[in-house]
């Protein structure tokens, strides 16, 4: 019996003194997979700072520096302080961009999101050659911004443009628009461009959150009288908030931006009738080569697209609170 009891205290000794290895085990375990998590993320971390964080940065530096050509053979750039916002902003030009900007925004978000809400509702049910229709609709943004802004302006050619030819086709249409050369119809014919390159965006986006949908919530509602609108009121857009969030403030973060598609259209005019703080900043940078003033600007633009998604996320976050 002493033996038994012998032999069960050694083997608890044994395995208290055993107990204190096995945590170096784990805590090298843990530390090898931390050096691999870490391996794998460098690579992204230090493309971002690179690609990302540093023209950020320098950027902003820029805003307050006298940075031109001459900049690139001496190196000299004097620090100016505010006096590149103070000329961009007392600039003639700027206020007639910021309300452009603000115009163009305005109306391609509104455009761009209802028109591909709408269609994405309509491709919602099946039917023959849905899946082909579908495809068909993401040609524009498929096609090469130079290409489509090309065309587009020859459609809109106030003298051979088809627009125009197919308007003298109507009864009591006389007049040809000057689509790209008037100063009240310019903008409008950029906005109508960017909204038909910016349907495909909205309508996959929203397409696919519709999807996520269950079909279950439309037969409950349905029972309960909940059909066509009144289940668009209260199922579909309740469950496609988060997914309408994430459009909206993308669709108006790379509106803001946009300077391909008026360059190509109307190179900001006429008479400024079309220039936006995006064409503003490319004209002031690469044409006058006041890079300051140019990065001055693009400061400028990223505190409003900042500010537009801080305020939206509030207010969408107190909708949704409410």
């Amino acid at each position: 019996m002493a033996d038994v009891h012998a032999a069960e205290r050694a083997a608890g000794r044994a395995k208290g003194a055993g107990a204190p290895v096995s945590a170096p085990r784990r805590g090298g375990r843990n530390l090898r997979t931390r050096l691999v998590e870490v391996a794998f993320l460098a690579p992204a971390v230090a493309y971002l700072l690179l690609f990302f964080g540093y023209p950020v940065v320098k950027n902003i530096v820029m805003g307050f520096q006298a940075y031109t050509t001459s900049t690139f053979y001496t190196g000299e750039a004097p620090w100016v302080g505010l006096d590149n916002y103070t000329a961009v902003l007392s600039s003639a030009v700027f206020d007639r961009a910021l309300l452009n900007t603000v115009l163009f925004t305005a109306g391609s978000i509104v455009g761009q999101f209802v028109l591909g809400l709408a269609i994405a509702v309509f491709f919602r049910r099946r039917f023959p050659l849905s899946g082909f229709l579908r495809s068909l609709i993401l040609l524009p943004w498929l096609i090469p911004m130079i290409a489509a802004t090309a065309v587009w302006r020859w459609i809109l050619d106030t003298d051979n443009g088809v627009l125009n030819r197919l308007l003298t086709l109507l009864p009591f249409v006389e007049v040809r628009p000057d689509w790209l050369t008037s100063t009240t119809l310019a903008l409008v014919a950029v906005i109508g461009v960017n909204i038909w390159l910016g349907i495909p965006f909205n309508m996959t986006i929203l397409y696919g959150g519709l999807q996520e949908i269950p079909d279950e919530l439309y037969e409950a509602g349905a029972l309960d009288g909940a059909t066509g609108w009144r289940a668009f009121r209260h199922i579909t857009w309740p469950m496609l908030r988060p997914v309408v969030t994430v459009v909206l403030v993308l669709g108006v973060v790379y509106t803001l931006k946009v300077l391909d598609v008026i360059l190509g259209l109307t190179n900001g005019g006429p008479a400024n009738s079309t220039q936006t703080i995006a064409t503003l900043s490319y004209a002031v940078s690469f044409r006058q080569f006041d890079f300051g003033q140019g990065a001055a600007l693009g400061n400028i633009l990223v505190l409003l697209s900042l500010a537009f998604a801080v305020v939206y996320l509030r207010m969408n976050r107190r909708a949704v609170d409410e």
